[in-house]
């Protein structure tokens, strides 16, 4: 194991040495300009602390600065990969306890009051749930769990007290889901009209129509952004977004939308778009509510066991989409877990009919068969990443005597409607805001977290808290593919694939960078720029 103090040298050494304002160069940068995006849908608020999807991240992480953040133009989030943003350097203290940020001076909030320390520690008091008036919905308070008090050592020095040490906070600080909130402004108004630091202001979002953000005259990194704003208009139906952009409507379609086979459409329409097909760290995902018959742990292994994953994959991404368990798969996750391990797990065998007879059994086993078969309702959210994988679950589950009733729910509901356990089983999809044990884990598996089954496992809380708490990475590595272990046996959320996703943009859009190890860290959109 690296000792905590080696580890910490290491990172404050990083941490100097990207003390500047850096911003990568590039060839005959032009301003100006409003880049026209498609949107998937229309989010319930403008609150990323509020949130947990892309649908808000993408179009308002740009309103926002973290202290920290994953380089926008490196595609693989890591640890080694974090730059300097509201903070302009940081340091631990030798028991890794402590972790100290100075602050940028002369930074103002769009509405002109200046960023000083005490909006930090409004932020994680917000996050902590301790603030006056606090988040309607606290998406990520489980991710700062470990932080005691956040303190504001006058206006240009904030500290974070922590419980215990833990290397990986870095990594939740540079999500894209982590913006520093203004003090003076209410979590209320922050839903319906977003105010940050951030490269671009926000001028109005309305329901069904658009999202507008425009260009931040005063910001503190000089010369940016390139772009005079951005206006994301959204069109739910995926067919009709794609027309409008082959047309020549829009300069880029949302990210990660479009199909594998959309993708091959989109470039016989219009041959000099530019389109990335990246890997997701977003998985579709089975939720059953543990009242009868999921309560029985080997039904629901039944249902794990039904699955024909590389089915999934050959129909949805015609091969491309990858197999894996709770963290993100390889090579573009760093943690996930090995083929041949994985391989060893309930319903991850090759072969697909060999597990389909073991779950026959056990329905058989529960009085289920041909003439007597299970009935349930299917809930998934309308949007078609979510319905394509639901309907292909239905026709898989029949094989085990499962007949599933499609119900389709609207974006704004979705989330409540899990939260509430309003369903009896789902197919919905888990995206990780950081690729990291130390946000997935906590999140959505241990005791008390979004698993959306109430699912309590204390030996599993028990190694969660040990993996964070090791500098050394290759055992935490370890440490994490055991949890994994436990959670594919136990059906937690049985993962049924990983995601790849399309984006594509006319060439005039310069400087984009599609991330591949999270959806909702690349989205900050300060130099990018667009050449007409």
């Amino acid at each position: 194991m690296m000792p905590i103090t080696a580890w910490i040298r290491a990172v404050v050494a990083g941490a100097l040495l990207c003390g500047a304002i850096c911003v990568a160069p590039a060839l005959a940068q032009k301003q100006g300009g409003t880049l026209r995006v498609t949107h998937r849908d229309s989010p319930s608020s403008m609150s990323i602390h509020e949130e947990g999807t892309i649908s808000v991240v993408a179009p308002v992480m740009g309103v926002f600065n973290n202290l920290v953040i994953f380089d926008q133009h490196k595609p693989q989030n890591s640890l080694d990969g974090i730059v300097p943003e509201l903070a302009k350097s940081w340091k631990w203290s030798e028991d890794g306890k402590q972790l100290t940020f100075a602050l940028r001076e002369g930074v103002t909030w769009h509405d002109g009051k200046p960023f000083t320390a005490a909006d930090v520690k409004c932020t994680w008091d917000l996050l902590a749930g301790t603030a006056k008036e606090n988040f309607k919905l606290n998406f990520r308070k489980g991710w700062y769990e470990n932080v005691a008090s956040v303190v504001a050592n006058g206006t240009h020095e904030a500290v974070f007290n922590l419980k215990r040490p833990q290397p990986g906070l870095m990594a939740l600080l540079a999500s894209g889901f982590t913006p520093v909130y203004p003090c003076h402004v209410s979590p209320r108004d922050m839903r319906q009209a977003p105010i940050g630091t951030g490269p671009f202001k926000f001028v109005e979002y309305k329901a069904n129509q658009v999202i507008r953000v425009v260009r931040n005259p005063n910001y503190w990194k000089p010369g940016l952004p390139y772009l005079d704003g951005i206006e994301w208009t959204i069109i739910p139906n995926r067919s009709t977004a794609i027309l409008a952009f082959a047309a020549g409507k829009f300069d880029m379609t949302f990210p990660y939308e479009i199909t594998v086979p959309l993708v091959k459409d989109v470039k016989s329409q219009m041959p000099d778009a530019v389109c990335d097909i990246s890997p997701m760290n977003v998985a579709a995902n089975i939720l059953m509510n543990p009242v009868a018959p999921f309560d029985d742990l080997d039904v629901r292994r039944a249902v794990a066991m039904a699955l024909d994953r590389k089915a999934f994959v050959d129909i949805q991404t015609e091969g491309q989409g990858d197999i894996g368990t709770a963290m993100q798969p390889l090579p573009e996750g760093r943690w996930g877990m090995p083929a041949e391990v994985q391989r060893t797990l309930p319903g991850y065998d090759p072969d697909v009919e060999k597990s389909r007879e073991k779950a026959r059994a056990i329905m058989s086993a529960r009085g289920y068969g041909p003439d007597k078969r299970l009935k349930v309702k299917l809930s998934t959210r309308n949007i078609p990443t979510y319905r394509d994988s639901a309907i292909i679950l239905i026709s898989q589950l029949k094989e085990i005597f499962i007949d599933g009733e499609l119900d389709v729910v609207e974006t704004a509901i979705w989330v409540p409607k899990l939260i509430r356990r309003e369903y009896q089983m789902a197919l919905s999809q888990v995206g990780n805001g950081v690729d990291d044990p130390d946000q997935n884990y906590p999140e959505n598996y241990v005791c008390g977290s979004r698993t959306y089954m109430d699912y309590c496992n204390k030996d599993i809380d028990a190694l969660v808290l040990k993996q964070s708490m090791e500098a050394d990475q290759v055992k935490r590595k370890s440490i994490a593919w055991e949890i994994d272990r436990k959670l594919t046996d136990e059906a937690v959320r049985p993962m049924i694939y990983y995601l790849r996703g399309g984006t594509c943009w006319r060439p005039e859009l310069k400087n984009m960078t599609i991330m591949v190890n999270s959806i909702f860290n690349g989205w900050r959109m300060e130099d990018v720029w667009l050449d007409r």
